[in-house]
């Protein structure tokens, strides 16, 4: 089935590595018309078939910019995919209250003022898809030194599913995503930085995260990208308000 995204234009939030720019490549081959954004505009080099635009979502003025400067050249957003944020090692006696901000303001104030900004249209044009990446260390699972990661993603949850109740008659779904452990840049930096501080090898740290999926394997940024397709697309019309287990069996 191609073009199932033809003739929506979608925004992707982090769309310059990992997951968000899977999905901004996955959205592109089936036919949308992407805007792929990122706080760094050099990740979104070699990124094809997307216009490439530098966004900070922690910014109201630079969301609100942007928001306008779209609808003004493309029309409204269909399809919104949430895909930045911050993974936080730690216990709450390791979180900072500048760290419990940061990973807030990142991970769940960035998904409010997108959506704020873009869900407008939505409406006038009485369709839309939101698509907010969550994660299964959330109020779906507790993990051990995840602590204010998971709070935040528990706060995604929530918040998915209110702008999935709030606009349910007005034909804007909303849906969150929670992958289990995936391959990506941000896995690896995570991985060196657990390393250097428990004075284990790369290998070791790696193995460790690849032993808990029950898989045996950890998940490809690809996986969700396509699980994210069929949320944007028609295929999914009758799904909102739902957290989707993408997690190779860790939750069950």
């Amino acid at each position: 089935m191609a073009g199932r995204l033809k003739g929506k234009v979608a925004l992707v939030t982090a769309a310059g590595q990992g997951i968000g720019r899977a999905i901004a490549e996955a959205f592109a081959a089936e036919g949308a018309t992407v805007i792929a954004t990122d706080i760094d505009p050099k990740k979104l080099k070699g990124l094809r078939r997307a216009e490439k635009l530098k966004l900070d979502v922690r910014s109201d003025e630079a969301v609100t910019a942007l928001g306008r400067d779209i609808v003004r050249r493309l029309g409204p957003v269909e399809v919104l995919a949430n895909c930045a944020g911050f993974v936080h090692h730690g216990t709450v006696l390791d979180c900072a209250d500048e760290e419990w901000d940061f990973a807030f303001d990142l991970n769940v104030r960035s998904m409010h003022r997108t959506i704020k900004t873009f869900l407008p249209g939505m409406l006038k044009q009485k369709k839309g898809s939101i698509i907010n990446i969550a994660s299964i260390a959330s109020s779906v699972s507790g993990l051990p030194n995840r602590y204010v990661y998971g709070a935040t993603k528990a706060a995604v949850i929530g918040l998915t599913k209110s702008v999935a109740a709030d606009f349910i008659k007005q034909g804007v779904r909303a849906n969150a995503i929670c992958p289990g452990t995936v391959q990506s840049p941000s896995l690896d930096e995570r991985i060196a930085a657990l390393a250097k501080q428990t004075g284990q090898s790369l290998k070791a740290v790696r193995q460790a995260f690849i032993d808990r999926q029950p898989m045996g394997r950890l998940g490809t940024a690809e996986e969700i990208a396509a699980f994210a397709v069929y949320l944007a697309s028609d295929e999914a019309a009758f799904t909102t308000g739902q957290f989707h287990l993408v997690d190779g069996g860790f939750a069950m």
